[in-house]
């Protein structure tokens, strides 16, 4: 079913709708203008947000599962103790959300999505992909994200600190930079610069890849007397 209010008094309606009724299923919200919306305790199980506008919306203790938001703008949105299980954001703006209050262990996805700002705190996001999105100045601070995956995510100037990193993914992201000393690393995939601006921070020098490949050969000449 397709909710897509083409005036005034059909928002009216549906908001009223969304207030009134506890559980949806099996729907799409298209084109819709909710900046502010406040709901609580409601459940949305496979349904669709498309296109639509949640600004400073507020989720208290709802219920998503396998829901999807597609090009959704949903900035300083809130989510206290909301259940999210199998939830996907794509092309979607999720600027400056704080998801430290959701309920433990949400089962997320993110691709193509704008996520400066953020901050994620004291969550389970294993297996968790956030993938070619912008997550520039935002926060991971103790999350377990073993086995999560940042391919192609912009995290410049994002701060990790004390994440257990196991089999992390970050081989194809940009702009990471970690600190191992606050992070629990085991197995984790960095890009080269990572790994190279690791080694400097530690007084080591990285020499430039053509000169590696001509080290073993400068290594057998005699030095001149």
């Amino acid at each position: 079913m397709d909710m897509e209010p083409r005036d005034r008094a059909g928002r009216e309606g549906l908001v009223r709708r969304l207030e009134r009724e506890e559980g949806f299923e099996n729907e799409t919200f298209t084109d819709l203008e909710l900046q502010g919306l406040e709901l609580n305790q409601k459940e949305f199980y496979r349904c669709t947000f498309e296109r639509s506008q949640f600004q400073e919306s507020q989720w208290r203790q709802c219920k998503f599962e396998e829901c999807t938001w597609k090009g959704c703008d949903l900035t300083r949105a809130r989510f206290p103790q909301a259940a999210l299980r199998g939830v996907r954001f794509e092309g979607s703006k999720l600027m400056g959300i704080d998801w430290s209050s959701v309920s433990a262990n949400p089962e997320l996805t993110f691709e193509g999505c704008v996520l400066r700002y953020a901050s994620f705190v004291g969550l389970s996001l294993r297996k968790t992909d956030v993938l070619r999105c912008t997550a520039q100045e935002a926060n991971f601070f103790d999350l377990d994200l073993t086995d999560a995956d940042f391919e192609g995510t912009d995290l410049t100037g994002s701060n990790f600190r004390g994440c257990i990193l196991t089999r992390t993914d970050f081989s194809l992201a940009v702009g990471l930079v970690l600190d191992p000393s606050r992070n629990r690393l085991k197995d984790t995939q960095v890009p080269l610069s990572t790994a190279v601006s690791l080694a400097e921070s530690m007084g080591m020098r990285v020499p430039a890849l053509g000169d590696v490949a001509g080290a073993p050969a400068s290594r057998g000449r005699k030095k001149k007397r």
